[in-house]
Formats: C-alpha cells, structure tokens, sequence
C-alpha cells in the first residue's frame, strides 16, 4: 500500500521532514517514490514552514495513497489557512 508521511532529515535537535509517498514496508527514511513537500517545525518568521504541492497529493490520493495521522493534520491546517 502507498502511504503519503513524513521522512525525518535535519540535524540533532533541528528536525526537518520531507513529506514523501512512499510503500508502506519501507523505512521511515528510507525509499521513496515521490517527494511531494516539506514540514519545518523550526521555522521562524517569515520562513516556509509548510509546503504541499497540491495537484501531487490529489493524484496519490486518486490512486488510493492513504495519508498518516500527521500528514492529514497538517493538510487539513494548511486548507483551514488558505
């Protein structure tokens, strides 16, 4: 099954996730098939803190991708703020 989640980058203490469409099976941070955004948490003033590209994530979720609790949070909140 395709999961659209998060794969942790960054440094110690400084994450960074990609947020990736990926086979379930596979490692956290391991292969992926697409990237499709980016979640920093660290990002302070006027730093991207959220990018989703929109038309990839309606197309995986066309094709049955499910999306992980974080990732589905995070898109209901970049909705509720568009």
């Amino acid at each position: 099954m395709v999961v659209i989640r998060l794969a942790r980058g960054g440094a110690k203490k400084r994450p960074f996730f990609n947020i990736v469409a990926t086979d379930s099976r596979n490692r956290r941070d391991g292969r992926f098939i697409e990237r499709i955004g980016f979640y920093n948490p660290m990002a302070s003033g006027n730093e991207v803190g959220l990018r989703i590209a929109a038309d990839r994530l309606a197309h995986w979720q066309g094709v049955g991708a499910q999306l992980s609790p974080t990732v589905a949070r995070l898109v209901s909140s970049q909705k509720a703020a568009a």
